[in-house]
């Protein structure tokens, strides 16, 4: 077996570091484009569990193929494995794959279904899997979008978004995992694409927040509005494209993860806005609210680039503990009134 592919061959194998909702949904995708997928699994329950077909506690309403496996061996996971994907909480992501070190196959690709930027290095995830794993940057893609797991798993019909640097890798990732419900586009605006991805969990913390304190479609409209705003000047500043920022992995990525109590980020937010405590909340969550773990991250790669994103620094403020859910909606109500867009000065 030849774990180099092109756009047009897909991989005789592939594997899934991460046993959630997401990371068992895609297995399930790449299983049904046509490649036997190897699922990684923490515990032993978990592992023997989608053996048998199912994973009922991160994706109760799925139903496995046969093609799709699993073990709690990780290298053994991705030996062979023409497409190795991570879909592991950003924060604990290095730690977790530092035993892969040398031992993704020459010339196989490497997927990021992540959406944080590490604390501390502010690097995104794409760059922490290329680092541990040495594998250059060409060969490294990440899938973002409007990816609700428990839609998808149903097979309702959604589009993606995968970026990488190389069309062909893009490309070849995009063929993998393209199904008659699922439809990926190929983009190029790597740094865009992760930049929308992590950033909208914490947008999506505020409208949670908003909606928890009973605030209306109004105050939810203006929040997600404005947080593009605050997601495509830190891009820009970066050197994203614009473009990135209307589209799948932009706007309609934030849509949906505002918009929909299948979020684990908004319904954290509205658990937060009811008065929850963060930790409580976070006890009583299914799965990591990314937004909260990278939401600091977030802020401190702004500040390191000048740019001023005032929903972020708030939620930030909530998260650590240092305002309130009301104290910062007064505070963005009382900011000084400024003109509209993008390069305008900050509301």
């Amino acid at each position: 077996m030849n774990p180099t592919h092109t756009a047009h061959q897909l991989p005789s194998r592939a594997a899934v570091v991460g046993a959630g909702a997401w990371g068992t949904t895609f297995a399930s995708l790449l299983a049904e484009a046509g490649a036997p997928t190897t699922v990684w699994a923490r515990r032993q329950e978990v592992a023997a569990e989608i053996n048998s077909g199912t994973n009922t506690r991160y994706a109760p309403s799925l139903s496995l193929p046969p093609e799709v496996r699993a073990t709690t061996d990780m290298r053994a996971a991705v030996a062979g494995a023409g497409i190795v994907v991570v879909a592991l909480p950003s924060q604990l992501a290095r730690g977790a794959i530092e035993p892969l070190a040398g031992a993704v196959e020459p010339g196989a690709l490497v997927v990021s279904l992540m959406k944080g930027i590490e604390l501390g290095t502010r690097m995104r995830m794409s760059e922490v899997l290329a680092q541990v794993l040495g594998v250059p940057g060409e060969r490294v893609a990440v899938v973002s979008g409007p990816n609700l797991a428990d839609e998808i798993a149903v097979r309702q019909p959604t589009a993606t978004v995968v970026a990488s640097s190389s069309q062909d890798t893009a490309a070849a990732v995009a063929a993998a995992c393209a199904t008659a419900t699922f439809r990926p586009y190929t983009n190029n605006d790597v740094l865009g694409v992760e930049l929308c991805g992590a950033v909208k969990n914490v947008i999506a913390l505020a409208v949670g927040m908003a909606a928890g304190r009973g605030l209306g479609d109004n105050s939810k409209a203006t929040l997600i509005t404005r947080g593009l705003v605050e997601i495509t000047r830190l891009g820009l500043a970066l050197g994203a494209r614009p473009e990135t920022f209307s589209g799948l992995a932009g706007m309609g990525d934030l849509v949906a993860t505002c918009s929909s109590p299948l979020s684990r980020n908004q319904s954290f937010g509205r658990r937060l806005g009811e008065g929850m405590s963060v930790a409580r909340a976070t006890a009583v969550s299914r799965g990591v609210a990314e937004g909260a773990k990278s939401a600091r991250a977030v802020l401190d790669l702004a500040d390191t680039h000048g740019v001023e994103m005032p929903i972020t620094a708030g939620v930030v403020a909530v998260v650590e503990g240092r305002a309130s859910v009301s104290e910062v909606s007064d505070a963005l109500l009382s900011r000084p009134r400024k003109a509209e867009g993008v390069n305008a000065a900050p509301l």
